[in-house]
């Protein structure tokens, strides 16, 4: 439906390079990329461990709190994905996530009883769930088009960067001071995001461009019904390449951890962080490798890449039984993690544009992501349960060739006809 816009221009001319933009916004939106995935990663992972470790819960009582993401994802990602399109104060929107964040900490502490913690992990998943469209749209509407793909992979470097800081700090305040320090730095990590956040110049944000719009003559703003979105076939096609591509991969971490505590129970918390060490460190290079190249090169060569690693872990996984190899092995998740963190994202802005409906669609991808890991890791689980770890892997591996063949097969390629610069775009100093 048509709505007036502030800017009269067109998208064509709002799109090249926007040399406007300062660089105090650009540095802030990587701050802001930094401190939420150093809170993302000292809060989730370690709850429970938490849990087990201090509150001495019972482990179905553990499950339960633990099943609450991915059932909030699938409720209310895409709601919260159509909440950023229509909402103009995005960096607000970030910062508020962030606020919440803190409480939930802060409730996980200091809360006590299922119902309390249950409260947290809610208030934590719908934060969290808001973030990802609304950084990605603040940063489509600081760079534009031509910018977007570069940015994106560095954001993605930045995050992961974040993540592994994280991921360490973690594990030395779990050691000492305690455990329950780590949600005090997830809290301390959310104010930094969402001070950020309010850093970026108002000014310097394009709202039709954060939502993929186009403003036509006489200033109105086009927004597209959602099912002109979803009945365009490339969009169905890359839906189900999401759901295909989290269905065989979302399993392998949790099962790889699992075999190496069964093994080696002393160890299992330092093999499950090498694990995710591993696959960060490797995240951080290929994120920003990821973002030029898409570019370069197009988006669907880059994107194969990550799906062609899936297999050959699964593979890598069922032959070696040494946990240092297995270890190792999780460079790859790192090579196919890094690839579709940034790619993913460009190829959405590449089917919405012109929709207004970028961070609608953004939603309803990341309810197949959790689509998709929630059925990886209970088919994984049936068959591991039923024949072994070994046929567990290579029934991964098996659906991940699918995947493979699927993805090459039907999903075509997104970037426009026209090159784009992979640099970020110049800004005023």
């Amino acid at each position: 439906m048509p709505r007036t816009s502030a800017p009269a221009a067109s998208l064509a001319a709002l799109e090249p390079y926007r040399a406007s933009v300062q660089s105090r916004s650009l540095r802030a939106l990587e701050w802001l990329n930094f401190f939420k995935a150093d809170a993302q990663a000292t809060f989730g992972p370690y709850l429970a461990i938490y849990l087990l470790s201090l509150r001495h819960w019972r482990l179905d009582r553990i499950g339960l709190v633990m099943a609450i993401p991915g059932i909030v994802t699938i409720a209310a990602q895409t709601p919260a994905g159509a909440l950023v399109d229509e909402i103009r104060r995005k960096r607000e929107l970030v910062a508020l996530s962030g606020a919440v964040i803190v409480g939930a900490c802060l409730q996980i502490v200091h809360g006590r009883g299922l119902a309390a913690v249950i409260l947290a992990q809610c208030l934590f998943s719908v934060a969290a769930i808001t973030l990802a469209p609304a950084i990605s749209a603040l940063t489509m509407g600081l760079v534009g088009h031509r910018g977007f793909a570069g940015q994106m992979g560095r954001n993605e470097m930045i995050s992961h960067a974040g993540a592994v800081a994280g991921a360490v700090g973690a594990g030395l305040l779990g050691y000492w001071p305690g455990q329950q320090s780590i949600f005090y730095l997830a809290a301390l990590m959310s104010v930094g995001a969402a001070a950020a956040a309010m850093a970026i110049r108002p000014s310097d944000i394009d709202h039709g461009l954060a939502r993929e719009s186009v403003v036509a003559s006489g200033g109105m703003e086009h927004i597209a019904a959602p099912r002109a979105l979803f009945a365009d076939r490339r969009v169905v096609i890359f839906a189900a390449s999401i759901v295909l591509f989290h269905l065989a991969n979302a399993a392998m971490l949790p099962l790889v951890c699992e075999m190496l505590s069964r093994r080696r129970p002393e160890f299992s918390a330092l093999y499950a962080s090498a694990c995710i060490l591993v696959a960060q460190a490797v995240m951080i290079p290929v994120a920003w490798t990821a973002g030029r190249r898409c570019s370069q090169w197009g988006r669907k060569p880059v994107f194969l890449v990550a799906f062609a690693a899936l297999p050959v872990r699964a593979a890598l996984f069922a032959m070696l039984s040494k946990p240092a190899l297995l270890v190792s092995a999780q460079a790859l998740d790192g090579l196919s993690a890094g690839i579709f963190g940034v790619v993913a994202v460009v190829m959405m802005a590449d089917l919405a544009r012109g929709t207004g409906r970028f961070n609608l669609l953004q939603g309803a991808i990341a309810t197949c992501v959790a689509i998709g890991g929630s059925l990886s890791n209970l088919i994984a689980g049936v068959i591991v349960q039923k024949a072994g770890f070994t046929v567990g892997f290579l029934a991964l591996g098996a659906m991940a060739l699918f995947a493979l063949g699927f993805f090459y097969g039907e999903m075509p390629e997104t970037r426009p006809a026209a090159p784009v610069a992979t640099q970020v775009p110049a800004v005023s100093r």
